[in-house]
């Protein structure tokens, strides 16, 4: 950081000049090829609306070295880099290289606005980044003996964090293969234990709205299939003129399990709030002087607990679901509560290591990224240079 700091003081005492990108360089867009043109056999990647190759082609239209920034699609504003040769549709900017900046720098430095263009992404209809939201964003323009050490310094940082994110990534994924087995095993070993249930037998079952909700600033948090892993997180809401019509509230204790696209994926409601929930999820409300709730959420999720869903589940139904009457059918082995206490006693070990984000390896993961990205912001940022200096 020292070096970086004597260099710019040497070669920028006043500060540094900004300049918008169209005044350094051409945003250029790139040309569309239709999915018959590409091959897996082919050398140069294609990119269009993400940063992982929509396929290969035999010719290229960008060098290498050379920054993008996704302008379609649900990626729309994320900003890329290309070491080598490759195809760009018109599903992704590229900036032409100029002498004065290095393109590994700029993409540095973009890479570290990334929200700036997410957040100008228009979201009516397909997701779309205007290029005159590139054209006029400024960079500043540092002598290249000092862009050139900005980039030594935050590639070596980024390769120590990918190798450390590699890492805790493999951790995590043996600490996801441990707890599978325990998940498994526990109910393998209870059949001589249990009784066997119609989960209808033991519980009442409920789905959401059919309706696709007039969503709010803000009122009661609406949850579907992409909230199950954080109930309490959502950022979509609905009037509470309408939270009042629901006929089945969630209360504690409750379980919600994805029908539709995913099926038999849990969480628990364990917070006295309100929650409205869409048709893609089941509301479960288990009979607690029988199953407990955990204990049914952790049984569901269970190899065996997904075997008995996926005999009931619509395979050829797009997407694949399984409809609420269904839900109720499938065969549950319950123990004593006792042994269902132990069980949720054991898995919510397991589980808090593997999916809390609040703690354990994802809290680390998420920690490393956070300090690479508080390094880059730091060293990225600069005195502007007054035009009246």
């Amino acid at each position: 950081m020292s070096k970086i700091q004597d260099l710019i003081k040497e070669k920028c005492p006043n500060g540094v000049k900004y300049k918008s990108i169209i005044d350094i360089t051409n945003v250029l867009r790139g040309k569309r090829l239709t999915t018959k043109q590409l091959s897996k056999k082919e050398k140069f990647p294609v990119y269009h609306g993400g940063l992982e190759p929509l396929g290969y082609y035999h010719d290229f239209n960008r060098f290498g070295d050379t920054v993008m920034i996704i302008n379609v699609g649900a990626s729309a504003g994320t900003v890329g880099y290309c070491k080598n040769n490759f195809w760009s549709s018109d599903g992704c900017y590229c900036i032409e290289h100029r002498k004065e900046l290095s393109n590994r720098y700029l993409y540095h430095y973009l890479k570290n606005f990334e929200n700036y263009f997410i957040g100008k992404v228009r979201r009516a209809g397909i997701p779309t980044l205007d290029g005159r939201v590139i054209e006029k964003f400024k960079i500043p323009i540092l002598p290249l003996e000092v862009q050139e050490e900005i980039v030594r310094i935050l590639d070596k940082f980024g390769k120590l964090e990918a190798e450390l994110e590699a890492e805790l990534e493999a951790e995590l994924e043996a600490r996801k293969k441990q707890y599978e087995f325990w998940l498994d095993k526990l109910f393998i070993n209870i059949e001589n234990i249990s009784k066997r249930y119609k989960l209808n037998e033991i519980s009442s079952i409920y789905d959401g709205t059919h309706s696709t909700p007039n969503y709010q600033l803000f009122g009661v948090p609406f949850i579907s299939v992409e909230n199950i892993n954080d109930i309490y997180n959502s950022n979509k809401f609905i009037a509470f003129k309408d939270y009042e019509k629901y006929k089945i509230k969630p209360k504690l204790n409750d379980v919600f399990m994805t029908r539709i696209g995913s099926i038999g994926k849990c969480s628990v409601l364990e917070k006295n709030m309100e929650l409205a929930y869409y048709v893609s999820l089941a509301l479960i409300r288990p009979n607690n002087d029988i199953i407990l709730s955990k204990y049914l959420k952790y049984y569901l999720e269970s190899s065996i607990g997904q075997e008995e869903l996926y005999k009931k589940t619509l395979l050829h139904a797009v997407p694949i679901k399984i409809n609420k009457d269904d839900i109720g059918k499938i065969k549950v082995l319950v123990p004593p509560l006792e042994e269902q206490q132990r069980i949720v006693n054991i898995l919510d070990k397991f589980d808090k290591l593997v999916n809390d984000i609040s703690e354990g390896i994802p809290a680390e993961i998420k920690l490393r990224k956070k300090q690479y990205e508080y390094y880059r912001n730091k060293l990225l940022s600069f005195k502007e240079l007054k035009v009246n200096e």
